[in-house]
């Protein structure tokens, strides 16, 4: 639902007689919120709808450069995209959901999809016997006369004899 969309809504149902707090929980949206739609009148909503659309967006500079990399690499994600940009740009301060937001406008107007790759999952064989592990550490700390003592551990479980032996130092 677009904001004019909720706007009318939000009067419709003020309209019908739901309280504001019930408008709200019924919108998915905070009183607060509300409370601003309900202080334009129509004339400045209009106004202010104008004003939205014409802002400069953070990431308008390098919406070519964004843009290349979601043609080149439709698989690619807004959070590599922006690993990609801060390596590029150190000084660039933009958030996790601006760059979202912006790769996913930027996938609508041009129409890229987002392609996703299926994970393979195979069984891995066994190896032979005494060469796979698993190595665990750990750190405890225990009273020792009146004082507290920290003692770090190892520990290794085999995997065919399914023999723990720990290590503690």
């Amino acid at each position: 639902m677009d904001k004019w969309e909720m706007y009318m809504e939000i009067y419709q149902l003020l309209k019908q007689g739901f309280s504001k707090t019930s408008v709200a929980k019924k919108l998915k949206i905070s009183r607060t919120t509300l409370y601003n739609y309900l202080k334009r009148s129509p004339e400045d909503m209009t106004t202010w709808l104008a004003s939205t659309k014409q802002r400069r967006k953070k990431l308008d500079p390098y919406r070519e450069l964004i843009l290349h990399w979601i043609q080149k690499h439709p698989d690619l994600s807004a959070s590599q995209v922006q690993d990609w940009l801060e390596e590029r740009y150190p000084d660039l301060c933009v958030g996790e959901s601006t760059v979202r937001s912006y790769v996913r406008n930027l996938r609508e107007e041009w129409k890229i999809p987002k392609e996703t790759s299926i994970r393979q999952y195979q069984a891995v064989p066994d190896p032979p016997m005494g060469q796979q592990a698993q190595v665990d550490f750990g750190k405890v700390k225990v009273k020792i006369n009146k004082g507290r003592k920290s003692i770090y551990i190892l520990s290794r479980l085999s995997f065919h004899t399914r023999v723990i032996n720990t290590k503690s130092g």
